[in-house]
């Protein structure tokens, strides 16, 4: 099972899922600032190059950017990584996984739009979005 979720979202106290953070920095948006709210028990692992390169998250946030291209410069991105997007597939398959970012809504998010690229590696991966 591969699910998504904010990373400000509390662990659940018998959860046994690993949470990987797929965010480039857990910083505020200046991306300079730590974001204190993020701690290391919200997450297991912290894979960057799964989040959107930088230049892609500015053309977005800051230069207004559709979310249209951004999502398809974002999964073109993810064909260029394609064997990092593989094994993670393959993990979620032997194991439950929960993607996180800063995201509270997964509509604009890029965990929803790798979610659904690992489900279309492997379709019959369950996938939850939130």
């Amino acid at each position: 099972m591969l699910r998504t979720e904010c990373i400000l979202t509390p662990r659940q106290e018998l959860e046994k899922d690993v949470r990987i953070s797929v965010m480039s920095r857990h910083t505020l948006s200046d991306g300079v600032t730590q974001d204190t709210r993020i701690t290391s028990d919200l997450f297991d692992e912290h894979v960057p190059e799964l989040a959107p390169p930088l230049e892609l998250v500015g053309d977005y946030y800051k230069r207004g950017m559709s979310w249209e291209e951004y999502a398809d410069r974002y999964n073109s991105y993810l064909r260029t990584i394609g064997g990092v997007v593989l094994r993670l597939a393959q993990r979620s398959c032997e194991g439950d996984i929960t993607l996180l970012c800063i995201e509270h809504s997964p509509e604009h998010c890029h965990r929803r739009l790798l979610a659904e690229r690992c489900k279309e590696l492997i379709p019959n991966l369950e996938i939850e979005i939130n």
